[in-house]
This record gives structure tokens, sequence and C-alpha cells, in this order.
């Protein structure tokens, strides 16, 4: 096998690159608690599976909702829960969409593989839940997750495939192989046939509906690079998909404007 020449540890460090960042987790921790306790209409905790983390928050619309916007978080697969990220669901819901936010069993406990069925498990199940069309989204680690709900082995039937009606992943990883360079691969376990079996950039869209790769023009070059690739890769295979650069965000700001029902990443959800 070829030997690296790139530093791939530090092609997908974000938090070393942008000063500040020891302070977000806990910035993002105290948003999302004050967004649950602002009287909003929350579900917390709706189980999808048996694992104390396959569970879902569903935030509802004044009103009937015109359907259900998922949001995958982020985290590389080893950090996280849906808890962090609740305040990011009020765009959508100002709009009159409901908003499902699952938990996932993370990195070492699960591979990769068992994380993409989950996520298809929490879409099925709430799917049962609230009627209409399906809009997909996810970041980073999540943004690979939403990839992978509409291609080629998905875990997702055809019923469901169907009401989705666009998929927006954020600053999304499609390709894994590089993370086999990767310190953090001691966790995640990713092995060579994993790795090519979960890259949506390697498999087929199964979908008709608008695809959307959305990346800060600040962020790290491999994220901008993996967004570009899958456009370039499922343009190829006749999906009806763009990337978008969001001015100079950088890994972070640039999931804040799906707070904002005005904002354009929450117009691009929504409108596509």
């Amino acid at each position: 096998m070829l030997q690296p020449t790139k530093d791939w540890d530090d092609a997908f460090a974000n938090m070393a690159h942008i000063a500040g960042s020891d302070a977000l987790p806990g910035l993002w921790a105290d948003n999302a608690a004050a967004y649950r306790a602002s009287g909003v209409n929350i579900e917390e905790d709706i189980a999808y599976g048996e694992h104390p983390r396959e569970k879902f928050d569903l935030i509802w619309p004044d009103g009937t909702p015109k359907g259900v916007v998922v949001f995958i978080h982020g985290g590389f697969w080893m950090r996280l829960d849906k808890s962090f990220w609740s305040d990011l669901a009020e765009g959508a819901r100002a709009n009159g969409w409901a908003v499902c936010l699952p938990s996932y069993t993370l990195a070492p406990e699960a591979r990769i593989h068992q994380m993409t069925a989950q996520i298809g498990a929490a879409i099925t199940k709430v799917s049962a839940r609230v009627a209409g069309p399906i809009k997909l989204s996810g970041h980073s680690a999540g943004g690979h997750l939403a990839s992978r709900m509409v291609s080629s082995t998905s875990p997702l039937s055809t019923n469901i495939l169907e009401r989705i009606n666009h998929t927006l992943s954020i600053s999304g990883l499609h390709d894994l192989r590089p993370l086999l360079h990767t310190k953090m691969n001691d966790i995640l376990r990713l092995d060579d046939t994993e790795a090519h079996a979960e890259s949506a950039a390697l498999l087929r869209p199964i979908t008709t509906a608008p695809v959307t790769g959305w990346v800060g023009g600040g962020e790290r070059p491999e994220f901008i690079r993996q967004t570009e690739l899958l456009a370039q890769m499922w343009s190829g295979l006749d999906a009806q998909i763009v990337s978008a650069i969001d001015g100079q965000h950088n890994h972070f700001t640039v999931i804040e404007g799906l707070s904002d029902p005005k904002s354009a990443i929450t117009t691009a959800l929504l409108e596509t």
C-alpha cells in the first residue's frame, strides 16, 4: 500500500484551527438547553431501538406540520448527541416543519455501518409519526449519514425514500478512505472494506429528489473537497445535486443559520 504523503490528522482537525473552539461544546449545550426550556413543543427521548442512545427528540411547529426535517448531528461518529443541537430546529420549526433530532451509538462501541442502520431506523420511526414529505440534513459525520440514506445500500424502504424531497449534507464526509490514515481510526476501527461500503461518493445515488452539499468557505480544505467530490461523482450518475460554499463560515459557524427561519441555509433546506 502506498504511504500517505498528506497529514490526514491535520486535514480533519477543525478545532485546532479555530480560535476559542474549546468553549464551543459548552456554548452549544447551553443554547440547546435554553431552547428546550423556552416553551417549544418538544417530545424528548422517543425510543427507536433498544440501545440507550437509540432515541430522538421531536420538535413540533405551531399547527399541522408540513412534514418532517431530520437533523443528524456530527462529532466524527465519536462524540456528542442530540441534546447539543435543539436550537438548530427553530429555522425549520418556525416555517411549519416538525424536526427530528436523533442520537446514535458512538464509536468505538459501534461501527459506522451500524450507525447507518440506526439512523435508518430513526427515520423509519419518525416517518410513521409525521405525515408528509421528509427532508434530511446532517452536519459533518451527520452529513455522511444523511447522504448514506439516499445512496445504494440505504437502510430505508422504497416507500420512505419516495417521501424524501431534499437531502442537505452540511460539511459532510463522503469518502471515508482518508480516515484510514488518521489516529481517530484507532477508535472508528474502519477497514478498507467498510470505508468503501460506507462512502456515499463511491456508491450510486438512489433518489430523484435534490441533494445539496453545503460547506463553509473558511473550512479546512478537505471538507470543501469532500463536498465537491459528492457533487462531481453523483452528477455523473444523473443525480440532481449541487454544492454550495457559504461565505467564509468555519466548520461550526456554518450550521448556526439553521436556527434562523430566514437564513440562507434554512431557505436552501426548505425550498429546494
